[in-house]
């Protein structure tokens, strides 16, 4: 996997290659559904003539997937809009319909919106009414959703078989960081906006993405605090993307980071993913040399990112980078220890073990 990062990183690295070496590296970003990003890279470097088909492959099948995902997009707007509710855009999506570094080459999978929790009614009748219907119909499952996830129960669009999330915060209810969806939304940016402002004073936008700030913290939080570091080399590239893009053209983007991530209960989650993506990619979290960054917020802004590790950094890191050279998961232990430790910072441990006890009888069942 370093080759790989390396790669992305920088792509002129990939002229050192063997074939061994782009064997690892091809059948890697495969595993981990970067393929269009690395094709994206390396285009215009000399690179074998076997080499050069499958990039050309992994490139048109980016191009096709985004206009897959654009057009999930502008049917999403086209039933929500007329409600009057701002519809933010999150990951992926976001990242296509902005244009940023972050969607380049990228492949989307579902369709992920961030709605008021209290329009989720209205939200949910009109993406019904416009063809998208449940994936599963299972009254436990609709309980577990709507009581203690951040998000509906998943739609699936009945004639183009593809897939919406609708969340209403970013971590689940009893994820231990409590993040305020309510500014997330208040302050997020419309897309297209053509400088008109509503009588309450907030931008005129179909479809809104989350600030600058708050795209850094909501891919730390879905990295860091929400999940088992499964394909976390993608969110972590995005995390690097973002930021190289942002901070080129704000001097003071760290500062705002920090404090949208102390804000938002998740500094700590923030600042490791921030680590790991400066030991992975060298990203550089800082202005210009590559310094600590500033003190800011609640507390310290540490520690340190450019070339430092933070306690149980090693861990992320490993499980970051386990594939083998033909993109099979190593380090089984490892894995299956961010595997439970991604159930129990989703949930308290009672709650936990009774979810897991309905499941499983449910599943001896046959229900």
């Amino acid at each position: 996997m370093r080759r790989l990062a390396r790669a992305l990183a920088d792509p002129a690295s990939v002229l050192a290659l063997d074939e061994e070496g782009w064997t690892a590296v091809l059948c890697m970003a495969h595993a981990e559904r970067l393929s269009g990003t690395l094709a994206h890279r390396v285009e215009g470097l000399p690179v074998p003539p076997r080499v050069a088909e499958i990039l050309n492959t992994a490139r048109m099948n980016a191009a096709e997937a985004r206009t897959r995902a654009l057009w999930e997009v502008e049917m999403a707007r086209r039933a929500l809009t007329p409600l009057g509710v701002p519809i933010v855009l999150l990951k992926g999506s976001a990242f296509l319909a902005a244009e940023l570094e972050a969607g380049q080459g990228r492949l989307v999978g579902d369709l992920d919106i961030l709605v008021p929790r209290d329009a989720l009614p209205e939200v949910e009748a009109a993406l019904l009414d416009a063809g998208w219907e449940w994936l599963k119909e299972d009254a436990y499952d609709d309980h577990y959703y709507r009581t203690w996830m951040h998000e509906l129960p998943p739609l699936i669009h009945r004639e183009r078989d593809a897939m919406i999330d609708v969340h209403h915060t970013i971590l689940p209810l009893t994820a231990r960081a409590k993040p305020y969806p309510g500014d997330l939304i208040d302050m997020a940016l419309p897309l297209g906006w053509d400088g008109s402002w509503d009588e309450d004073g907030r931008p005129v936008g179909g479809l809104y993405m989350l600030r600058p700030e708050s795209m850094i913290v909501h891919a730390a939080a879905h990295l860091i605090a929400d999940g088992d570091l499964s394909g976390g080399m993608r969110n972590l590239w995005d995390i690097d993307r973002l930021w190289r893009e942002f901070s080129s053209q704000d001097d003071e983007f760290h500062l705002s980071v920090a404090e949208e991530a102390w804000k938002h209960h998740l500094g700590p989650e923030t600042m490791r993913a921030l680590r790991l993506s400066d030991h992975v990619f060298s990203t550089r979290h800082s202005r210009e040399s590559g310094n600590p960054a500033s003190a800011v917020g609640k507390g310290s802004w540490i520690p340190a990112f450019a070339g430092m590790t933070g306690k149980g950094d090693g861990f992320y890191i490993t499980r970051l980078l386990a594939r083998d050279g033909w993109g099979r998961e190593t380090h089984r232990l490892l894995r299956f220890a961010f595997y439970i430790r991604s159930h129990l910072i989703r949930m308290p441990l009672p709650l936990l073990l009774r979810h897991l006890f309905t499941k499983w009888r449910k599943a001896r069942s046959g229900a």
